[in-house]
């Protein structure tokens, strides 16, 4: 069997594995053609928000696979996100999908300022030193964001999205009803950014300058050093695309998400699961591991109680570590 029949195999069986986990007699009635509805449009919405999930996981896997550093203000910096794109739709009127525009640049300079002002001085400080300053910055900037904008949450509402919305040339009617599921507008659109979004990362990756200088100081920081690469000017870039990323997460998940100063800290989790499901410093395994992840946390709140819906989550996470440690898309070293 090949290594990617292997993979869509293991993935299945994990899949199946966590939902018998989580059954019980009662609940084995959603078996039933009454509530198959309910297992497609689980299927459904998993499927989209893993999409943003791996965009999310993106920026942490990226800024792991060059700085070695597991960044806990990961989440508080999409709450800062988030918070951003809601100030310029409550105070400008600016759409949330809009405000992706002003949301990425904004997170891509404030990585570069925490880079250059907190991470790079710490630099050569033990592994748990580096941990706890970034799990300090998170605590810094959720205090900051609950004086800012108090405990309350908060959320916007589109004026579209209802009936008929044009899209270009092409009008369509939401929600989308396909064999019983529906799509809302918000979650189609999160979907689709965060996968164009990371093909663009993957390719400026792949066939850039810059992506390769990247690349090459994530795999041998001495031996991009000596072949010129600036590596002090490549880990604020990897930063600053790690925080852009969030950026743009944080303002597609706006319309469909509610913000508090805590926010960030479900995604967070999420996230280091995916990193570590999809491969550490695997761009296609984080999107791989975000859509795996959105289907098990949604098909386990079917057959589990929501305030549960994470307990399907860890139990993939565990099986793959002890079937497959590197991750989906790892390599074997």
């Amino acid at each position: 069997m090949s290594k990617r029949k292997w993979l869509v195999a293991a993935t299945a069986a994990i899949i199946i594995t966590t939902l018998l986990f989580v059954l019980n007699r009662e609940q084995l009635a959603v078996w039933s053609e009454r509530n198959a509805v309910v297992m497609r449009q689980a299927v459904v919405t998993g499927f989209l928000i893993g999409g943003v999930y791996g965009l999310v996981a993106l920026g942490l896997t990226l800024i792991f696979g060059v700085l070695d550093i597991i960044n806990f203000a990961h989440g508080a910096l999409l709450t800062v996100g988030m918070y951003l794109s809601f100030t310029m739709f409550e105070r400008y009127g600016i759409d949330p999908y809009v405000s992706i525009l002003i949301a990425m640049p904004a997170l891509f300079i404030a990585g570069l300022v925490i880079q250059r002002l907190i991470i790079h001085p710490a630099r050569h400080a033990p592994a748990s030193n580096q941990l706890l300053l970034t799990l300090g910055l998170a605590l810094f900037l959720e205090n900051l964001m609950l004086v800012a904008f108090s405990a309350t949450p908060r959320s916007v509402r589109l004026d579209y999205g209802r009936g008929l919305t044009s899209i270009g040339p092409i009008a369509i009617d939401f929600p989308i009803r396909i064999w019983g599921t529906t799509v809302t507008l918000p979650k189609l659109a999160a979907f689709v950014f965060a996968v164009i979004l990371t093909v663009l990362l993957y390719l400026l990756l792949t066939r850039t300058d810059l992506g390769k200088a990247i690349r090459a100081t994530a795999q041998d920081k001495e031996g991009a050093r000596l072949v010129g690469i600036n590596i002090d000017r490549i880990n604020m870039v990897t930063f600053g695309l790690g925080t852009a990323c969030v950026g743009a997460a944080a303002a597609l998940v706006l319309p469909f998400l509610a913000v508090d100063p805590l926010v960030g800290n479900t995604f967070n989790i999420t996230a280091f699961v995916i990193v570590v499901l999809g491969g550490m410093g695997s761009v296609p395994g984080a999107l791989l591991g975000g859509l795996v992840i959105g289907l098990t946390q949604e098909m386990g709140v079917v057959f589990a109680p929501s305030s549960t819906k994470l307990l399907g989550v860890f139990v993939v996470f565990i099986l793959v570590l002890m079937l497959r440690p590197q991750g989906l898309l790892g390599g074997k070293g």
